[in-house]
């Protein structure tokens, strides 16, 4: 049974089929319990007041008066102490009784056979059609004493009824088996067409459609693997976008290098431009070296290599010395940076944390206007503090909003003026901000310019 249909049918069915075993068991414990000692009760009531009339009427036609009884309802079989006996009603399927009952309800005690019938798993104390199953009770008529064994007759009272019960099963059995059949085709349908876009998805054919629209768990199931599919195409394209990117961010500077090296050998060249074709080489290089530092820096992030080293410093402090650090730049921009950073301490890795400051500062600065503006602000609230980078740079549209965190993700770089980044600047600050149980938000107006918010917490916790 490989196929999820066939075992969701063959277990429901199972499931019915346990679940009627289970309600009939129970079902007859409470008949054996309660049931039963209640009809033996109401029969035994039923023969008494047949024999007390019999008893204060001595005068009555005893045949007479027996096939009255018989034609509503009840079997009658009839014993006097001489052994005649006689039967009213429908027969018996057992006319077997023991001597010793007859005598036993001839000298004058009541027989409840009805309540003492074998306890067996079917209801046979309802249904069984035997002489034994009856009650008896003793009577007197003309100074005769006889026994009268009596029980309802259940085929003349709920033959009707039994065939009604027997075709509301059979029907019961077979429209639910059909249900069952037929809801399980519509519960696993979805299932298929997951699985037919899992294989899809697996050969690489990320652009996936399903038609499930439901309200249910699979249909959750369903946009969440549409959502699952559209995020792996994204990372597949920025997969291919960075191998391309990449791939030029280092071929780029190594052509440049090797360009310049081989300039270098040219012994007419003047020391002045030897000193330029270094300064450029040495730029190159470190270019090279910045990108090395950050894809190891993303690595180390993503293994968890216990990078984090945790300690109480003062926030503050360290982006001031971050900005003193940028002043030179930021002069030479023309950019007016403002900041209010007072003395708050934070419990975090502080050499993490600063490149956080460090990566929203440089691209504040690369993606600002000349003769911009750059506000930086610390905030401290109950149990958080708030870091924003504010700047009146070229901004982002909604897509690039979007997708700013994204890994190797760039902004169109069309807008700029500096030299494009590596696309991995801004994945790192959201990966160890992350670490830091914080968050960042990020705010922007396209040509009006962007605001960074981090948060992160104060407890040590």
């Amino acid at each position: 049974m490989k196929s999820l249909y066939v075992k969701f049918v063959v277990v429901t069915v199972g499931i019915m089929i346990l679940s009627s075993i289970l309600a009939f068991l129970i079902s007859n414990a409470y008949y054996q319990q309660k049931l039963k000692p209640d009809n033996d009760s109401k029969i035994t009531k039923i023969a008494e007041s047949v024999t007390t009339y019999i008893n204060e009427n001595s005068d009555t036609n005893l045949n007479v008066y027996l096939d009255h009884i018989s034609s509503i309802g009840y079997q009658l079989y009839v014993i006097d102490e001489m052994g005649e006996e006689g039967y009213w009603g429908a027969g018996f399927r057992d006319n077997s009784l023991p001597v010793s009952i007859k005598e036993l309800v001839l000298n004058g005690n009541t027989y409840h056979g009805i309540l003492n019938f074998p306890q067996e798993t079917f209801v046979t104390g309802f249904f069984a059609n035997e002489l034994k199953n009856t009650i008896g009770v003793p009577f007197t008529h003309n100074e005769k004493k006889y026994a009268l064994f009596i029980r309802p007759d259940i085929k003349l009272l709920f033959n009707e009824m039994h065939l009604l019960f027997g075709w509301l099963l059979i029907f019961t059995i077979f429209l639910s088996i059909v249900m069952v059949i037929f809801s399980t085709k519509y519960l696993v349908k979805p299932i298929s067409k997951l699985t037919s876009a899992t294989k899809s998805l697996s050969n690489g054919h990320f652009n996936v459609e399903l038609d499930i629209n439901r309200n249910d768990e699979l249909g959750e199931l369903s946009n969440s693997f549409l959502s699952m599919a559209r995020k792996l195409e994204q990372m597949d394209d920025v997969r291919k976008e960075f191998i391309s990117n990449i791939s030029h961010d280092i071929q780029s500077p190594l052509s440049n290098i090797k360009g310049y090296t081989k300039l270098l050998e040219n012994g007419s060249i003047s020391q002045q431009e030897k000193e330029q074709f270094v300064s450029i080489i040495h730029d190159e290089i470190s270019r090279l070296s910045n990108l090395t530092k950050q894809l190891l820096l993303l690595a180390s992030l993503d293994r968890g290599d216990d990078i984090l080293k945790k300690k109480s410093f003062n926030i503050g402090q360290q982006i001031k010395e971050l900005v003193r650090s940028y002043q030179w730049l930021v002069g030479e921009e023309g950019i007016m940076l403002s900041y209010t950073l007072p003395d708050v301490t934070v419990f975090g890795d502080p050499s993490l944390l600063n490149t956080v400051w460090d990566n929203l500062l440089s691209n504040a600065i690369k993606y600002n206007n000349p003769g911009g503006s750059i506000v930086i602000t610390l905030e401290k609230r109950e149990h958080s503090i708030f870091v924003r980078f504010k700047d009146t740079g070229i901004g982002l549209n909604s897509v690039e909003i979007d997708r700013i965190f994204d890994r190797f993700y760039r902004a169109d770089t069309s807008r700029t003026r500096t030299i494009e980044g590596t696309g991995l600047g801004l994945s790192i600050v959201w990966t160890i901000i992350k670490l830091h149980d914080g968050d960042i938000q990020v705010e922007s107006i396209e040509n009006e310019g962007t605001m960074f918010v981090v948060e992160l917490p104060l407890s040590h916790n």
